[in-house]
Order: C-alpha cells, then sequence, then structure tokens
C-alpha cells in the first residue's frame, strides 16, 4: 500500500477566492494563441486564475513540484521552456520586487492576446478570426 511521503513539503498556496481580474476576451484570445504551446497555455491559465498580488507560486515553486506532486506530469525542462515562451512573447514578466531570477514571481500580462495568432475559420461562424 502506498502512504503519502510526510517528509516532502509540497509548497502550498492559496486557491483563488476572487474571479480573474483580467479581461475575459483577451483571456480568451491568449488561450487560442497558436504561438504558444498547449502547455504554455496551461502555465498562463493557472497564473491567471485570481491569485492576490503576492500569493501566486513562484516559478521556484512550481518547478520544484516532483513528478509525484505533479501526478507525473511533463518535467522541468519542459516546465521551463514554456515559462520561457511567455515570457519571450510577453505574456509573462518578473515581479519587480523579486527580478533576481531564482524564486522570481511573474506578472500577468494578457496585452500580447491582442495580437495573437488564431486558427482560421473554416467552418461556421467565430468571433475569433486569424490575427496575423
Amino acid at each position: 500500500m502506498n502512504t503519502p511521503d510526510t517528509t516532502t513539503t509540497v509548497p502550498q498556496w492559496p486557491v483563488p477566492t476572487t474571479a480573474p481580474a483580467h479581461d475575459p476576451a483577451l483571456f480568451a484570445r491568449a488561450m487560442r494563441d497558436m504561438r504558444l504551446t498547449w502547455r504554455a497555455r496551461g502555465i498562463l491559465a493557472e497564473l491567471t486564475t485570481g491569485y492576490t498580488p503576492g500569493q501566486g507560486p513562484t516559478v521556484s515553486e512550481l518547478v520544484s513540484l516532483t513528478r509525484d506532486d505533479r501526478l507525473a506530469a511533463e518535467g522541468r525542462d519542459a516546465f521551463r521552456k514554456a515559462v520561457g515562451e511567455l515570457r519571450t512573447l510577453g505574456y509573462l514578466s518578473p515581479d519587480a520586487s523579486t527580478a533576481s531570477g531564482v524564486g522570481e514571481r511573474l506578472v500577468v500580462d494578457l496585452a500580447p492576446a491582442a495580437g495573437a495568432r488564431m486558427i482560421p475559420q473554416r467552418y461556421g461562424h467565430s468571433a475569433f478570426t486569424d490575427g496575423s
């Protein structure tokens, strides 16, 4: 029988209690931005879920989760690569108070979604069109 390892401390951060303050249309565009991998979109969705300032997980906390903590999800290198994607496109930037690198909190900015590359509409009607 598997028992949880009580010697490992898993980072805990608060469950969002309020709705995100981000523009829902920009969020929807970001979640459909074809410049991003599915993994990067998942990270962006996690970090956009309404954490109060300073309460969201740091990059180090997310990367430090073991494969067991993450239920055998992707590895640390894949996570780092996805965060790099988000930073390159401008969706994430370091919080000015923790810009030292390791352990930094990231600030979400959905403004790059305005220029998102969307899937061209081929069938039916949609509010989303190819942004290229």
